[in-house]
Parts: C-alpha cells; sequence; structure tokens
C-alpha cells in the first residue's frame, strides 16, 4: 500500500552479492524520515520514532551477521533540541527503553555498546540507561554499536582544538608535533580506532545532506543516499548499499592501479 513513499530503494534496483572480503569495517547510518514516515500514514511523530527503535534492531544485528566491525547511529544530534518538547521527551526515553529490551540480545550476538557526544547533558534516566548498556556488553568482542547522542561534528572539533590548545599551553604538546593522529586522538571517536573513520556514510529519507555528522572522520567516506524512510529500512537494504559501495572505486585522492 505504501510502496509508492520508498522509491529509489536500492534493495529494489540493485541485484545483491556481496564480496565478504570487501565489507566496510565502519558504516555510519544518518537515520531519517521517522516522523515523515508516521505523517505518510496519519500518526503521530513519537509512532515513527517508536518504529525507527524497532529497525534499530533488526540493522543492527544484520551489521553484525555481515562481519561490519563498528556501527555507527546518528541517533540525537545538539541541534534536536529546537524539536517539540514532548517529542525531545519521548526521544530521550527511547534509550531506556530501547537498552531495557535489547542489551539481552546484544550480548547474545557478541555487540558491544559504545555512545559518543555530550551525555553529561542528557536526562539522568537516560544517562543512566547509557552507562548501564555500555557496562552491560564491555566484554562483548565483536562488533561496536556505537550511538552518537547529543552529538554535533562541529562542537566535537572545537572540544577536540580546546583540548590540543591545552596540551600545547601545558607544554606537553609542541604546536609543529600537531598532525592528523593528534586531531584524530582528540576526536570523539578515537576510542573506535583503527576503524575511527567510516567507510561508507549512509542517509535515509531522501535528504542529501551531513547535519553536522562526522565532518572530520567522513573525508575520504563512500556516501549513500536513499529515499527509503529509516522505518522502512531493512537488512536488505542494507546489503544494497553496501553492494553500490563495493561497485565504486575508492581511490583515497589517488589513482587505481589500472589508470
Amino acid at each position: 500500500m505504501f510502496a509508492f513513499l520508498n522509491k529509489k530503494d536500492p534493495a529494489e534496483t540493485t541485484e545483491v552479492e556481496l564480496d565478504p572480503e570487501r565489507i566496510p569495517a565502519h558504516v555510519a547510518i544518518i537515520m531519517d524520515g521517522n516522523g515523515r514516515w508516521a505523517k505518510a500514514r496519519h500518526l503521530p511523530r513519537v509512532a515513527g520514532h517508536k518504529e525507527g527503535m524497532n529497525t534499530v534492531k533488526k540493522v543492527a544485528i544484520a551489521a553484525s551477521d555481515l562481519g561490519i566491525k563498528v556501527l555507527t547511529l546518528y541517533a540525537f544530534s545538539t541541534e534536536n533540541w529546537k524539536r517539540p518538547t514532548d517529542e525531545v521527551n519521548y526521544l530521550m526515553q527511547l534509550p531506556v527503553s530501547f537498552f531495557d529490551t535489547f542489551v539481552p540480545d546484544l550480548i547474545k550476538n557478541n555487540v558491544r555498546v559504545e555512545v559518543m557526544g555530550y551525555t553529561d547533558k542528557l536526562p539522568a534516566s537516560t544517562q543512566k540507561a547509557v552507562r548501564d548498556a555500555i557496562a552491560d556488553t564491555k566484554d562483548c568482542d565483536g562488533m561496536v554499536l556505537n550511538f552518537a547522542l547529543n552529538y554535533g561534528s562541529r562542537a566535537e572539533i572545537v572540544t577536540g582544538i580546546q583540548q590540543i590548545a591545552a596540551q600545547v599551553a601545558a607544554g606537553k604538546l609542541d604546536v609543529s608535533a600537531i598532525d592528523e593522529k593528534t586531531v584524530d586522538a582528540a576526536m570523539m571517536t578515537a576510542p573506535l580506532a583503527p576503524y575511527h573513520d567510516p567507510d561508507l556514510l549512509i542517509r535515509t529519507s531522501g535528504e542529501e545532506r551531513i547535519s553536522n555528522f562526522l565532518l572530520w572522520q567522513i573525508a575520504y567516506s563512500e556516501l549513500e543516499f536513499t529515499d527509503v524512510k529509516w522505518p522502512d529500512f531493512t537488512a536488505t537494504t542494507l546489503q544494497a548499499c553496501i553492494a553500490d559501495y563495493q561497485s565504486r572505486d575508492r581511490r583515497f585522492g589517488g589513482l587505481s592501479p589500472k589508470k
């Protein structure tokens, strides 16, 4: 009935045959379209967020099964506080509900939870849910499910610059010694090394912008934009996005051997 809402679904146009040797190590997703998904069904926006939470569960397990090392999900940005209070309150409750129901499945699938962002600004109950999920999964050594929660890339970069400047001011770092590795270490993705930079960035729901997400880290990421709204994103859609990624020639500013 709602098939028209998902034009340009890569799963419908891409024959999914993946090379297991070329699975992207780090996939990052801007999960967009929950509200529009709900509106198209004459439902409140929070219904879209609830369905989106279920999608996270399915896609996380699918990504783990594919052999992805890190899956980073943009869950709440530093700009999302501008949304209506009722919606923000609901979004703050989602991690509590999500981790309460899903952590046992994550442990069963050997998935470890990480959270990056300004989590100290979150409500106490949300902070506790985050801390508990990280603690409960700390011994898992499979895929890292990394949530960007109250995260904004410009704020991250400013914070990183402040940290580096403090090292210089304290005489612990010479200005001439600052390089890309120094900046990498100051970013919130540093604990994900060696997979701190995404190989593939996916944005759902048809928008083609980065929205203040991982600006430093995606310098050479492959970008995939799909019209599929996040609640409709499936394991097959993920596989199709990866198939498209595998069809590309990643040169990192150089030339491919055949050129």
